[in-house]
């Protein structure tokens, strides 16, 4: 093990940099979590306010129901957002690769990748602009074509609230996901679509039998790294989209916090609900890995 450190010492010591960053932004801020345990008040020492105990986590499991709509907008939507992603970047990749100009691939590829870049306030703004009810392009031209009697309130009707999130989430990471799955195709031995065209296998045949399952490991990994945030949301998105006619359909667990801890400044409930999260997180993320060490017989660990 020691000479193993010794021969890897110049590769350990260029990630250390990195190990530094994660150590230092995600490790040492969780010495806050004592926060949920404690009186804690603004203007005082952590160290000096008395310990409360679970009682904020009893609040919010035992004294309030807010958990039972958290789960459901926070599980609902990020599950569909991993499904529309990972599928439409799949497919999106296959469609790539059947393309035989290679100038005409890396356009698309830079069109495709160009959404990802895209702060949110942006694509608010573009969507406002195009699907706002009185003003907004879409709406308009429907209709004035007659086949709409009035505009759709996309933005602010609950019921398209979590059609409009997955949507949009898709058109901003299929570039992005699309070029792992390209990457992943073009370390498939030719050798095997070679002896697929000797024995007379059409192209559908090749994506089918060859191409999808050497993408099945990219996809799984992808899944387990995924699953892992399935309750962390994107919150400059869900705080840019959630307006008092959608609330109830938009808020999830980082926009609950967000209210709580630095709206009405009740740190210790939000940090609970933070622990919560975080916890229930890695339980999610363990069983889909082992789900898909017994299913696939791949992991991630």
């Amino acid at each position: 093990m020691i000479a193993k450190i010794l021969r890897q010492r110049y590769l350990l010591l260029m990630l250390l940099p990195a190990l530094l960053l994660v150590f230092v932004f995600s490790y040492v801020p969780l010495a806050g979590w004592m926060i949920a345990f404690k009186k804690y008040q603004v203007g005082l020492s952590v160290w000096d306010a008395k310990w409360s105990g679970f009682a904020q986590f009893k609040n919010f499991f035992m004294q309030s129901s807010d958990y039972v709509y958290l789960l459901r907008n926070t599980l609902a939507m990020n599950m569909m957002v991993i499904v529309a992603n990972l599928s439409f970047g799949l497919l999106f990749a296959l469609l790539l690769n059947e393309i035989r100009s290679r100038a005409f691939v890396k356009v698309i590829q830079t069109v495709s990748f160009f959404p990802f870049f895209i702060s949110w306030v942006i694509v608010y703004s573009l969507t406002h602009a195009l699907f706002a009810p009185t003003t907004g392009i879409v709406n308009d031209l429907l209709v004035g074509w007659g086949i709409l009697d009035e505009g759709l309130n996309i933005l602010g009707d609950k019921k398209y609230a979590w059609a409009l999130i997955v949507g949009l989430e898709a058109w901003k990471s299929v570039g992005y996901i699309s070029i792992i799955f390209i990457a992943a195709i073009s370390a498939i031995p030719t050798d095997q679509y070679e002896a697929a065209s000797i024995d007379g296998a059409s192209r559908y045949a090749k994506i089918w039998h060859i191409t999808i399952p050497n993408l099945l490991p990219t996809l799984v990994v992808l899944l387990i790294l995924n699953s892992g945030w399935i309750l962390n949301s994107n919150f400059e998105q869900y705080f840019m989209f959630t307006n008092p006619t959608n609330w109830e359909k938009m808020e999830v667990f980082d926009m609950y916090i967000y209210k709580f801890g630095l709206k009405q400044l009740n740190f210790p409930y939000s940090t609970a609900v933070g622990i919560v999260k975080s916890v229930v997180s890695i339980f999610i993320i363990l069983a889909v890995n082992a789900f898909s060490r017994r299913v696939t017989g791949k992991g991630i660990f």
